[in-house]
Parts: structure tokens; sequence; C-alpha cells
């Protein structure tokens, strides 16, 4: 069965951030919708003078972007360039599909956002030197790095077993 949505007759909810530069509008998963299981599905819409998301790339998951209406500044690896509508921009996984939205323009930047589902991600922030592991949203500082066998040393002491 054919699903049709359009981003002029779509309800938005507004995602704040403590950080005012960051905040977008987003639609209710358009995956949930359709039941998608290999899909994530969003219409967003960015505000004049707002950035999406920060500068981020997926370990475990690809993107795809599509301008609907609009323009706005993305950033990559490669530099800033201007998307308008009609453009459509993939992000790969790892460093080099690294991305960030501004609209540098004074009307919104509607874009279709879609993304691979996965069982679990890492998300790479580059600028703040986190890592987010999601669905669980656990955020960890990248410096905080250390040898897998750091802590693990006297193993027989953590076994609570009685010589024979």
């Amino acid at each position: 069965m054919a699903h049709i949505f359009n981003a002029e007759t779509t309800d938005y909810e507004i995602k704040k951030s403590p950080i005012p530069e960051f905040c977008w509008h987003t639609s209710a998963a358009l995956s949930d919708a359709l039941g998608a299981r290999q899909l994530d599905l969003f219409i967003r819409s960015l505000d004049p003078g707002k950035y999406s998301y920060p500068y981020h790339f997926h370990r475990n998951s690809e993107e795809l972007f599509v301008i609907l209406s609009g323009r706005a500044r993305l950033r990559t690896p490669e530099g800033i360039c201007e998307l308008k509508e009609g453009d459509i921009v993939f992000f790969e996984q790892g460093p080099k599909g690294a991305h960030q939205l501004f609209n540098h323009t004074g009307a919104p930047c509607r874009y279709l956002d879609l993304g691979a589902i996965t069982d679990l991600d890492v998300c790479e922030y580059p600028d703040s030197g986190k890592i987010n592991i999601l669905p669980q949203r656990e955020i960890f500082r990248k410096e905080d790095t250390v040898d897998y066998c750091e802590g693990e040393e006297n193993v027989a002491d953590k076994w609570d077993i009685a010589e024979d």
C-alpha cells in the first residue's frame, strides 16, 4: 500500500536545546506510521538562523537528506556548501559522513531525514569530543578512552571460588 506524506500538511513538534542555536521542528517518526522496520524517516524544518544537531557522524548508520523547500548551508569534512530545494545528500558511515546544517536564510528549510534503523549505533561529535551510544543515549567523552585490559589486572582475586 502506498503512503503519501506532504511537508506542507505535516504536523511538527519543536525540539529545543539548552543551546539556543540548536532548534528545529520535526514530524513524528513517519517510519512508525508506515510500520517500517529498516528505515527511520522524519520531515524536519530548520528555522532561519538555527543549526541542526551538533556536527556529528554515525559509526553504524547511513543517513540521507532530501531538501524539500528552502536552502541551508551544509558543513562536512570537505567544507561548507549550500543546499537548495531538490538536492539529495548522502552521509556515509564514519568520519567522512560528518555533517551539520545551518539555515542562513530568512525562510524555513524543510528536508526529509532518512536513516537506517540499527539495533545499536555510535554517534560521534568531533567538535566536542563526545560519543553517544544510541538508542540508549549514553554520552561519554572520547578522551576517556582506555586500554582494553585496563582495570582487569588480578583477575583471580575477583573470583569467589575455593581452589581445588
